[in-house]
């Protein structure tokens, strides 16, 4: 039998838990990820709503 050797890191679990989370989290949107010296040091998200009825308000015709 093989004997694994398990690198488990809080950290880095917790880092991808909330990349995880952002993405699950938007319908639409960006998740951008910063990285420095080779480690992720932020998570920005910009989420966007859209409306299906946006043509009538070019029409004049409101939400």
């Amino acid at each position: 039998m093989e004997n694994k050797k398990t690198n488990k890191n809080p950290i880095k679990d917790a880092v991808l838990s909330d990349i995880r989370n952002a993405i699950a989290g938007l319908d639409y949107g960006t998740v951008t990820i910063k990285v420095h010296n080779a480690k992720i040091v932020q998570i920005e998200i910009t989420q966007k709503k859209r409306f299906d009825d946006a043509g009538l308000v070019e029409k004049g015709g409101g939400i």
